[in-house]
């Protein structure tokens, strides 16, 4: 992820009038977009790209197996998902429906919202690369040497020689770039894997630590500004 990471959107559909319409509403949110024809090609273009949004002009049973596929896949993360639909009812594993005949104003709306949304799931899920030396104990008095590999909305990673246990409640301060201060925050760790590798999730943080913390991650988790007001 950069600075100026721009959002990137998966387009479904052989409608142009459509895409004419979603497509230029997409532009005015710094979206980029990528369209695909036919929806029994949608899964592998999906898993080729890192598409945070997918608009899919509803099919019936084509476009529903193309969702069920998109949830059960492991493999990928899961965009924001907008269907465009003739009908009245609710799409299962859409979070977004329009309904057809789609105006400039209902694409609009329902596009605000799906932004609103890729916002908050890329802030949550990204995570920054530090690799960054501390020296701490554990509540229980154990010394530990590691690495925080990362810093994310929810957590750390750490690298460490030492054994780590899940469970280890360990205070750690960071010396984020550019941060006005050290912060200190007190994590559990809640997997463990080969090599020494453990991930924590925070536990406390004290309240001026924390507004440093979220102001360091929202400004290295910014978005392309979109055009408009969101």
């Amino acid at each position: 992820m950069t600075s100026e990471m721009a959002f990137e959107c998966l387009f479904i559909s052989s409608d142009p009038k459509l895409f004419g319409t979603i497509s230029s509403i997409l532009r005015e949110f710094s979206i980029s977009t990528e369209i695909c024809l036919r929806t029994a090609k949608a899964f592998d273009m999906l898993r080729n790209s890192n598409s945070d949004l997918v608009v899919i002009d509803w099919e019936g049973e084509d476009s529903g197996e193309l969702l069920r596929r998109i949830w059960q896949d492991k493999s990928s993360k899961k965009p924001t998902m907008v269907a465009i639909s003739s009908g009245d009812s609710r799409i299962p594993g859409a979070h977004i429906v329009i309904n057809k005949p789609v105006s400039h104003e209902s694409a609009l709306k329902a596009l605000k919202s799906a932004y609103r949304r890729m916002v908050i799931d890329h802030r949550k899920s990204v995570r920054h690369a530090l690799m960054m030396p501390i020296r701490t104990r554990t509540l229980s008095g154990r010394e530990i040497i590691a690495i925080v590999t990362d810093l994310g909305d929810g957590g750390v990673g750490l690298c460490s020689r030492e054994e780590l246990t899940v469970g280890d409640e360990i205070p750690i301060h960071l010396r984020l770039p550019g941060a006005p201060r050290e912060v200190l925050v007190h994590v559990r760790v809640v997997w463990t894997r080969a090599f020494g590798r453990a991930g924590c999730e925070f536990l406390r943080i004290p309240p001026v630590d924390l507004m440093i913390l979220h102001d360091w991650l929202k400004s290295r988790s910014a978005v392309k500004k979109p055009r408009i007001a969101v």
